[in-house]
């Protein structure tokens, strides 16, 4: 793992609060969960990959 990965996912965390404080002050509550699904949602698919590796590491350690 990078720690440019890190640091994408800060950013993301990060753009993701305020445009979520953005929008529910406006009173746009369903805008701001979808902008915070949209997050989730997006940061997962960077990680899938890595968790994926990891339990191909474990799976092979244990079937030695």
């Amino acid at each position: 793992m990078s720690v440019n990965l890190i640091f994408k996912i800060a950013a993301v965390g990060i753009l993701v609060s305020v445009l979520s404080q953005v929008l529910k002050h406006s009173g746009r509550e369903e805008q701001a969960f979808l902008t915070s699904l949209a997050g989730l949602l997006l940061v997962l698919f960077w990680i899938v990959p890595y968790i994926y590796d990891l339990f191909e590491s474990i799976k092979k350690l244990f079937s030695l």
